[in-house]
């Protein structure tokens, strides 16, 4: 499994900036409807490189990377998911968005990078876009993913926290370590462990000890190497 921050060569770099400034061009194609973001993954806790229309989002340069993007590249890196994805997902501001992820690899075939476009689907794009038909905002509700747009890394990781508490709260039979390792595996497949101090950033949101994570982690990772 390819470790997700890396260190960048020079040509790796010259690859981002040939990215950077196609997305000009871009997005004066697209319009203002549509978020664009340069993820550099040589530094995740700003790997933002380049925004273009971050209001979407309420992003600017320099913020961490998303929860959704390291979910898609742990998926990348298990070989069960080609390089781009599109996904329903929404904005803090609650506009639906249709959003696609594009991986850039670089020298020796690596993830360097990804290429964000959100388009928000509350934007009158009929009127932008004339004779096309677009579906309707409800079609997109049912199969929503949720991404989660912070300002820092320790809210990404304390809302991806949240959100597996919340998928575990049927297990009210189950002891509670049991409910633990399940909330770590669910943020282990999120690739949330991939942020620097993410396992003392979980423990401490959880109330448990950074080894108890640790043990969680060993154990899933046995596992699912089992499996395998």
């Amino acid at each position: 499994m390819q470790s997700v921050k890396i260190s960048l060569t020079q040509n790796d770099q010259d690859l981002l900036q040939t990215y950077a400034a196609t997305m000009d061009g871009l997005a004066d194609y697209l319009g203002l409807s549509y978020e664009i973001v340069l993820h550099s993954l040589n530094d995740l806790e700003h790997s933002a490189i380049k925004v273009i229309n971050g209001y979407h989002t309420g992003r600017t340069q320099g913020a961490p990377i998303t929860d959704l993007a390291l979910e898609m590249l742990e998926k990348i890196s298990r070989n069960d998911q080609k390089d781009s994805i599109c996904y329903r997902t929404v904005n803090k501001y609650g506009d639906p968005l249709w959003s696609t992820t594009i991986a850039i690899r670089g020298s020796e075939n690596r993830v360097i990078g990804l290429l964000c476009i959100n388009q928000n689907l509350n934007t009158p794009v009929s009127r932008l876009f004339p004779g096309i038909s677009f579906p309707s905002e409800e079609s997109y509700v049912s199969a929503q993913k949720k991404e989660t747009y912070v300002e820092n890394v320790d809210d990404m990781v304390s809302q991806a926290v949240d959100e597996a508490v919340r998928d575990v709260a049927d297990m009210t039979n189950t002891l509670p370590s049991a409910r633990n390792r399940e909330i770590v595996r669910k943020l282990y497949h999120r690739g949330v462990f991939s942020m620097k101090d993410a396992v003392v950033l979980v423990a401490e949101k959880m109330e448990i000890s950074k080894n108890t994570v640790y043990l969680h982690l060993r154990r899933i990772k046995s596992e699912e190497t089992t499996k395998h």
